[in-house]
């Protein structure tokens, strides 16, 4: 294996020759041990989205055809299964995920595999669950599960559907077809902890998850290291390709992208509820396409913009993107799968970046904590926050700006030295950002929307004796009379928007003196935040005068001891 490992960095003359013979060679090997099948397989994968030559992509595809085969093998001996249930190493051909998945996303799933899926009952733990959501779908239930101590759910539901393999389906229509609002669904749903069990026999295991490419890209020189790679040089360059895909086509890369997520345990808020309509995509080059959509408006955010996006790579998904936005700020979220880390990251990250602020307009990236290590230990073990670092991002408090200097001197004078996991921990405790143009530096350093959301609050405590209904009401008619507009006339998304807006200005006592073109443009802004495009709202706030923004981030910005973003 450590052969095969080695050949995924294996670039230049005479390499692809090496490597074909390696992969023919493997033809007919076995393995004892799921940990070996792993390496086996991912490094297979890895030589699929990065091939040296036609026929690399031919023999990593008939090698990885047989995976399922040494799977069955591997459990018919007795080997120990449980490292396929890790999230590293899972959606592998063969194996089975098992979760209990959130309501939309097992809608989603039965509608996609339903022959794939059996339900796992756990009923000592969802028994008193069950007893409180079944019966208003079973008649007469009450007098089974309200009074007796073993009442056989799965009698019950198994009589009322035809049959145990139908008990989830049957679940799932019901809530459909009630009228319970999204949110009610989903609560009712998730508090039954549904263990769902997918056998993975399909296109959606990451063992055969693709999609075709137009061009296959070849790597016949070495990959791009992250010290190749500057930032600067790439937001500073030519626009890249963007094309809108049809709604058709977006549904097929939002089902292909949940896939590639659900099989390795892992879930986004945009992929679970993207919209079809707006996805887009870009061919940046060297075989890598980047696709990027936005939410339904019924399922945004109240203040910030939210985009996701997926990377492919000749055919292969290899990293998920999350950016949520305010003015010219935006929190990225990258993750590349266990898979492909070697993978010219920095490069492909770059391009993210890129495509984002040509989509949005921002200026200001920053970067989780939890993905720079805090409470991550799988960052720490990489030194994600040198990765960072070094591509130009800056710490947002001063004292880890000072700690990363100093290491950066102890590193200059002494290039063995690294920097330990304990001192890792504590640089990854706050954002770090990438600010580029010409505004102002630092302005979004403690900002945090939730500091927005206690306020608010706060404030129906101490004013509306914590009646939200109240609070609505007062506020949202004293926005309205302040912009003198009726929003009882807009549609029900617009007015939802405004009623979120209502409650974060109520804490702007000075926005009633604000001019007229201001309160005009602030209107649109809110309308804007439904519109089919959310870019549209963005470009709006970074349009409006100063006003609105300096008021939202200073509710906003708090002291880093007060309130951690």
């Amino acid at each position: 294996m450590s052969e095969l490992e080695a050949s995924r960095l294996r670039y230049g003359p005479d390499c692809a020759a090496a490597v074909e013979k390696l992969l023919a060679s493997l033809h007919g090997e076995w393995f004892d041990h799921a940990e070996s099948l792993i390496r086996f397989h991912d490094g297979l994968l890895f030589l699929r989205a990065f091939p040296q030559s036609r026929r690399v992509v031919k023999l990593t595809e008939k090698l990885l055809g047989g995976v399922a085969d040494q799977v069955a093998r591997l459990r018919a001996s007795g080997a120990d299964m449980t490292v396929f249930d890790s999230e590293q190493f899972s959606g592998i051909i063969g194996t089975t995920i098992s979760d209990s998945l959130t309501y939309e996303v097992a809608c989603w799933l039965m509608r996609r595999h339903p022959k794939q899926l059996r339900v796992e009952w756990d009923l000592d733990e969802q028994g008193r669950q069950l007893g409180v959501s079944l019966p208003r779908f079973l008649p007469l239930l009450v007098d089974d599960s309200m009074v007796e101590a073993d009442t056989p759910y799965l009698d019950w539901l198994g009589n009322a559907t035809g049959g145990t393999n139908r008990i989830l389906p049957w679940l799932l229509r019901r809530l459909q077809n009630s009228r319970q609002s999204m949110l009610e669904k989903t609560a009712w749903y998730d508090a039954l902890k549904i263990n769902v069990s997918w056998q993975l026999d399909s296109s959606a295991s990451r063992t055969f998850a693709r999609r075709n490419p137009r061009k296959m890209y070849f790597h016949r020189d070495p990959l791009i290291r992250r010290n190749q790679v500057s930032l600067s040089a790439e937001l500073d360059s030519t626009p890249l390709p963007v094309r809108k895909l049809s709604r058709r086509q977006g549904e097929d890369v939002l089902d292909f992208v949940r896939d590639a997520l659900t099989v390795r345990y892992r879930e986004l808020y945009g992929t679970t509820r993207g919209d079809p309509n707006s996805v887009v995509e870009a061919d940046v080059g060297r075989g890598l396409q980047i696709f990027l959509w936005g939410l339904p408006p019924d399922r945004r955010l109240p203040l910030r913009a939210y985009h996701a996006g997926i990377t492919i790579k000749n055919g292969v998904p290899i990293n998920y993107i999350e950016g949520i936005s305010l003015f010219e700020w935006m929190e990225v979220g990258f993750n590349t799968f266990y898979a492909f880390r070697d993978g010219e990251t920095a490069w492909i990250y770059s391009k993210v970046l890129h495509l984002l602020h040509q989509l949005t307009n921002v200026t200001c990236f920053s970067v989780y904590p939890y993905q720079l290590g805090d409470q991550n230990e799988e960052a720490i073990k990489s030194g994600a926050f040198w990765f960072y670092r070094k591509l130009g991002f800056r710490p947002g408090r001063p004292e880890l700006l000072a700690m990363t200097q100093r290491e950066e001197a102890r590193m200059a004078s002494n290039p063995a030295h690294r920097t330990s996991a304990h001192t890792l921990r504590k640089l990854a405790a706050a954002h770090v950002f990438y600010e580029f143009g010409a505004g102002p530096r630092g302005l979004w350093d403690t900002f945090s929307v939730r500091n927005i959301g206690l306020a608010v609050q706060r404030q129906m405590a101490t004013k509306f004796d914590s009646d939200p209904e109240r609070m609505c009401r007062t506020v949202s008619h004293a926005l309205a009379a302040n912009l003198r507009i009726d929003p009882s006339r807009w549609r029900p998304v617009e007015q939802s928007a405004f009623e979120d807006f209502a409650f974060a200005l109520a804490l702007v006592p000075e926005i009633t003196t604000w001019s007229a073109s201001q309160k005009r443009e602030l209107t649109r802004i809110i309308r804007a935040k439904v519109s089919p495009d959310e870019s549209d709202y963005l470009r709006l706030l970074q349009q409006h005068p100063p006003a609105l923004k300096d008021a939202l981030l200073k509710l906003g910005s708090r002291s880093e001891s007060k309130s951690r973003p």
